[in-house]
């Protein structure tokens, strides 16, 4: 019996991929808009199941910046953001404790668990995991900004993640953070998730959002950058491309970029399989970003 198609030329495709990335980290970092929606966050969850079965080791980090809106103006709370990072005065830091360590991490990890996924959940205190120290005012577009309880990361103690995912494990991070006096802060997740990537030897950084990837109008969802190193990011940036949320975003993977992390990926998390997509095939389906050369001729594998 003959078949028009090879069915097990995908299998063969993706196997590459699975060799090439086989016990080599994954830093996935989720934006608030996917914990939101359950549809999303299940298929997101079945993919990284995919991943897991792998053998690819994966560091979930996630923030929940629309839950936490959510849960603020349910308090009556303000919600205020700079250049895409929230204000925090010590109020919304405890609405962020009840949301990210509450609901939001407790759906993620349920439908981890459910695709077969060992998890645990943790923030960036447990074992030391994260140090950091309250950001001071700072000039933002010309302007004095005070976040508040907001801490600036100054040191990461990956010995956690090691042990867990030397036992199998898929931890789950929130990105809280504290001082060596015990005073707990907000953390950029997006900063978290490249710190860990850095102090971890990552292979790759991943930003799961609801757009295609970074765009070059955020109008037009069709005007994708599908590669870039750091000058194209920062031809981009000139141009005014790189807005609001997109901003810290970019600041993180320049950051693990120079940090010595391989390729950092911006993907749908909307798409169906986009995150599969990215990683097994030639084409992928979002923005590789790597802090210099040219696209690979075999797509998205560094």
């Amino acid at each position: 019996m003959t078949h028009p198609h090879d069915p097990f030329a995908t299998i063969r495709s993706a196997s590459r991929y699975v060799r090439q990335f086989r016990s080599k980290i994954f830093v996935v970092k989720f934006g608030g808009e996917l914990l939101d929606d359950a549809k999303l966050r299940k298929n997101l969850a079945a993919q990284l199941a995919v991943l897991w079965s792998f053998s690819i080791p994966v560091v979930i980090v996630h923030g929940g910046g629309t839950g936490l809106d959510s849960l603020c103006e349910t308090m009556g709370l303000p919600t205020e953001k700079v250049a895409g990072r929230r204000v925090t005065p010590p109020e919304v830091l405890e609405a962020a404790k009840m949301a990210f360590k509450g609901r939001l991490q407790m759906d993620l990890l349920a439908d981890l668990e459910a695709a077969g996924v060992p998890t645990v959940g943790l923030s960036g205190l447990d074992g030391g995991l994260v140090r950091a120290e309250k950001r001071p005012p700072v000039l933002v577009d010309g302007q004095l900004v005070d976040f508040g309880l907001v801490g600036d990361v100054k040191a990461v103690d990956p010995a956690l993640l090691r042990h867990l995912l030397a036992g199998g494990y898929v931890p789950v991070v929130a990105p809280f953070t504290a001082d060596a006096e015990g005073q707990v802060f907000n953390t950029n997740a997006d900063t978290v998730a490249a710190s860990l990537a850095q102090a971890l030897g990552a292979e790759k950084l991943f930003f799961l959002l609801t757009v295609p990837g970074l765009l070059r109008n955020v109008e037009d969802p069709s005007s994708l950058v599908p590669f870039a190193d750091l000058k194209a990011l920062e031809a981009l940036e000139r141009a005014g491309s790189i807005k609001t949320g997109m901003r810290p975003k970019i600041t993180a993977a320049k950051a693990a970029l120079q940090g010595g992390v391989p390729a950092v990926h911006i993907v749908s998390g909307a798409t169906q399989d986009g995150l599969l997509m990215e990683v097994f095939t030639n084409e992928g389906s979002g923005t590789m970003l790597v802090a210099q050369g040219e696209a690979p001729a075999a797509g998205n594998a560094p």
